[in-house]
């Protein structure tokens, strides 16, 4: 094996698991899920069926990535954020995997501590999500977002601090510019 799982969690049959992944303590990885290389798995997440997951992902504790929710590269699930997958759930009336929305979370998105994440929406790449904010349409690529339902309130750069108001970063020297309602790096 070139992963390590802790003795306390399962994995299930027909699972997929990449190099140097570690999975902690109390975790469940169900049948079908396929997780990258140098993931970090943390204590008490349960990533469900046919899940699908990046390389050197980090997921911090207490995590559920429900069906229905893919995570690229490099994306960061701060301790205790909610995703969802059906959007009129009823106890009474289930209605089987070919009704979840479909969540994407792209490459180097972070997603901060009790977020939660409404199902059917993708998040940019780069993007932030605020902790506690509440997601419920589209996020764009290096959106800064934060709030009930969540608002952008800024724009981030690739190494997560705020552009100011020229789009540049005053801790990498990276520059931005906005094509489009659409934020892209300046290349030199």
């Amino acid at each position: 094996m070139d992963y390590f799982v802790h003795e306390s969690s399962y994995v299930d049959e027909n699972v997929i698991i990449g190099k140097g992944t570690k999975i902690w303590h109390f975790s469940h990885i169900q049948s079908g899920a396929v997780i990258g290389e140098k993931c970090s798995i943390g204590q008490n997440v349960n990533i469900s069926n046919n899940v699908k997951i990046g390389n050197n992902v980090k997921i911090q504790n207490n995590v559920s990535v429900y069906e229905g929710v893919e995570l690229e590269d490099y994306v960061f699930c701060g301790p205790s954020m909610v995703f969802t997958n059906d959007l009129t759930p009823r106890s009474k009336y289930p209605k089987g995997a070919e009704y979840y929305k479909k969540t994407l979370v792209k490459f180097g998105a972070t997603i901060g501590a009790n977020a939660t994440i409404v199902c059917g929406h993708t998040i940019g790449k780069w993007a932030m999500i605020g902790s506690g904010s509440v997601v419920t349409k589209d996020v764009p690529n290096y959106a800064l977002m934060a709030g009930v339902p969540a608002k952008q309130i800024g724009w981030v750069c690739e190494c997560g601090q705020r552009l100011d108001n020229n789009f540049v970063c005053h801790s990498c020297n990276r520059k931005y510019k906005l094509m489009e309602n659409c934020l892209v790096e300046e290349r030199s």
